[in-house]
């Protein structure tokens, strides 16, 4: 997959895509990631001025439209064979989560735009943007961090990213609940011993056990998770209560 990132501050993304998962991935040739900056297509050749004051008196500034049309034009023609999908990083935007992660996994190219001050001009929004997301119910001071979310969550789902698939599908959200606690040496630490179970070897035992304290883990801190999930397996959730 090829991710183009469309920022003001390109040196923000390089600690963290120089290590880990990402660094592999775009290394073995998964993902590959080109960062764009978006002052390069000012037309204020001697400041780089990429930002004016909003129409109706609201307090801040918004990201001019010129330098963002042209440098999403000059993505989009680069990409033009790889069908690229423009998504803007927005608080407006639909909630990120792991079923809008996995809508993106089969897409082959995504242009990522990173707002700066109160945002960008919405014509660039309706003209260019085919999606809009959020990780949040808050506001950061730009699209970098979020988009750095982005690209970490689909990175891991691609083939060969991770080492163990398995590992990707035991992560908290794959199965619609949160992840049941883990453990790993040492087996008693100041008389805090490894749940016996796990010690056991039956592995269908284990299985349902790591499955129970998800279903309350889920229950406890995420409602709203788990009321969707119940909606999804009924025929599991009835099955519990009869018992």
């Amino acid at each position: 997959m090829i991710f183009d990132i469309l920022t003001l501050f390109p040196s923000m993304f390089q600690g963290a895509f120089s290590d880990s998962i990402i660094k592999r991935a775009v290394d073995n040739g998964i993902i590959s990631i080109d960062f764009h900056n978006i002052r390069d297509h000012s037309d204020d050749t001697k400041h780089k001025t990429v930002d004016d004051y909003p129409y109706g008196g609201d307090a801040g500034m918004l990201m001019k439209v010129t330098p963002l049309v042209k440098c999403i034009g000059d993505a989009k023609e680069r990409l033009a064979k790889h069908n690229p999908v423009v998504v803007y990083m927005s608080p407006q935007g639909e909630l990120l989560n792991h079923k809008v992660v996995e809508s993106f996994i089969n897409v082959k190219s995504l242009i990522i735009l990173c707002g700066r001050y109160k945002g960008i001009d919405q014509r660039v929004v309706d003209m260019y943007v085919d999606r809009e997301i959020s990780i949040g119910d808050y506001v950061l001071s730009g699209g970098e961090i979020p988009a750095m979310v982005l690209v970490d969550s689909i990175t891991r789902l691609l083939p060969g990213a991770l080492g163990n698939r398995d590992s990707a599908e035991a992560d908290s959200f794959y199965n619609g609940l949160l992840s049941h606690p883990e453990y790993t040496r040492p087996e008693d630490i100041n008389g805090m011993k490894v749940p016996e179970i796990l010690l056991s070897g039956h592995h269908a035992n284990i299985k349902k056990w790591q499955h129970e304290q998800a279903v309350k883990i889920t229950k406890e801190r995420r409602p709203d998770l788990w009321d969707k999930y119940c909606i999804a397996h009924p025929e599991t959730v009835q099955k519990k209560r009869k018992k």
